[in-house]
């Protein structure tokens, strides 16, 4: 991603989430809504379900409960429409929306990746363009600048954000401080922090990697250390580089090189997302790698008591790289069926759905890495230090990658993911891994 068009999302999310934003006007009642009511015509009062299908099952995260208060709001001011809520976690929902994809039976509201994880759906015509409603009560102004252009295919935008992020790692003081050591600045130390935590009886690091984008991003961020700096999935799909270069190969070892240090919890492949994440939040895990949406989350665990959790950027690897260099995140994404039954009316929900999430997200600590822009003063809303630092972080970023299924078609990233998976069952030369990217992207060409 070229540097001042990242600089340009990250500073608009520290200075500003619109709050003010919230306010629009509404014919439909309420915060935000308006759709219904497009042309001064009265909404339906048939009754009607809505089924949103989203990825906030963890009841401990601040996204559970934001999303349960704005539907809540929302079915109070339209007594006759229904919100059926569909809460799965992240890699189950991907799986089942290419079932109801291929049935054509998407729910009306569904989320989306961006990019090339959303290419074939947009290719498929399965969901409807809101442009039209971006473009009522001033939605589109309460986005970030730029962000909206990774879910914008042929001039129209099919989905719409809930994230801006960037990758960092999470650390548990105590549990450093009980270990003896100190925060690593380069992937040496990092190994050398992980083997002391061990002997130290403290489980180093926590994934869930049964969810397998969880590898494939902390691998990613050693391959944007190993490439010298941002580029590599580009340049093998400009035919500069394959996936058998010497930076690929490199960050396979450094990746193995962790794994087999012990970093990770025994059976890291059975553990998902939301469950290799409580190890962190129960402070059962001294590190955590992460997009900064895990911010929110942490801020209120039992591990940040009396702010013990603090934050680094990811460190060089062999000398190489930059840490303000990042993995770049734009986030998850809300987009309607081309199919709904209710279009207008979910459109209507959604318009309010997204007018509403950064007040309701910034009251519940949750608002640090937003897609959208907020007002307000983080330090006196009571953020943590760590929240605070990570929000610093968004000021040092020079620029990064995106996610390798966020960049590859889907064929190659499926075999990226299994191929990453695989690592942590068991050791591969690197130079077979490596070449076994190169045969699935030269297949799924």
């Amino acid at each position: 991603m070229r540097k001042s068009k990242w600089l340009g999302l990250a500073m608009a999310g520290i200075v500003a989430v619109g709050l003010t934003a919230c306010g629009g006007g509404s014919g439909s009642g309420g915060e935000g809504g308006g759709q219904a009511a497009k042309g001064g015509a009265e909404p339906k009062q048939e009754n009607i379900t809505i089924t949103f299908q989203n990825i906030y099952p963890d009841q401990t995260d601040p996204k559970y409960k934001m999303l349960r208060t704005i539907v809540d709001n929302y079915e109070k001011e339209h007594p006759n429409i229904k919100i059926e809520l569909d809460s799965l976690n992240t890699d189950q929902q991907k799986l089942k929306l290419k079932t109801q994809a291929a049935s054509k039976e998407v729910p009306d509201i569904t989320v989306v990746n961006p990019a090339a994880q959303m290419q074939p759906f947009v290719d498929a015509k399965l969901f409807a363009p809101l442009n039209d409603m971006v473009e009522q009560n001033g939605l589109k102004d309460t986005f970030q600048e730029g962000i909206l252009d990774y879910y914008t295919f042929d001039g129209n935008l099919y989905a719409l954000p809930d994230g801006n992020n960037i990758a960092l790692v999470y650390y548990n003081k105590k549990l450093f401080e009980q270990a003896g050591v100190e925060v690593p600045t380069t992937f040496e130390e990092m190994i050398e922090v992980v083997k002391k935590l061990k002997d130290a009886g403290i489980q180093p690091m926590a994934i869930g990697e049964k969810d397998t984008w969880t590898g494939s991003f902390l691998f990613m961020n050693i391959l944007l250390r190993t490439n010298g700096g941002p580029g590599f999935l580009q340049d093998v799909l400009d035919g500069k580089k394959t996936f058998e270069d010497p930076a690929f190969i490199e960050a396979v070892d450094a990746f193995q090189n962790l794994i087999q240090a012990g970093a990770f919890q025994e059976g890291a492949t059975s553990f998902d997302y939301n469950a290799g994440e409580n190890l962190f939040k129960t402070g059962q895990a001294a590190m955590y790698f992460m997009g900064s949406w895990a911010t929110g989350g942490i801020e209120t665990s039992s591990a940040n008591e009396n702010g013990n959790v603090g934050v680094f950027k990811f460190p060089t690897v062999n000398g190489k790289g930059d840490v303000n260099e990042f993995m770049l995140a734009p986030g998850s994404a809300f987009a309607i069926s081309a199919d709904s039954k209710h279009l207008e009316e979910t459109k209507d929900f959604l318009n309010y759905y997204m007018l509403n999430y950064p007040k309701e997200a910034f009251k519940l600590k949750g608002a640090v890495g937003l897609a959208q822009k907020v007002e307000g003063d983080f330090r006196a809303a009571g953020y943590s230090d760590m929240a605070m630092e990570v929000l610093a972080m968004f000021e040092d970023v020079k620029g990064g990658d995106l996610a390798f299924d966020n960049t590859m078609n889907p064929g190659t990233a499926q075999a990226h993911l299994s191929s990453i998976q695989n690592l942590f069952v068991q050791k591969t030369d690197a130079s077979a891994v490596a070449k076994e990217h190169q045969t699935a992207y030269e297949q799924n060409k």
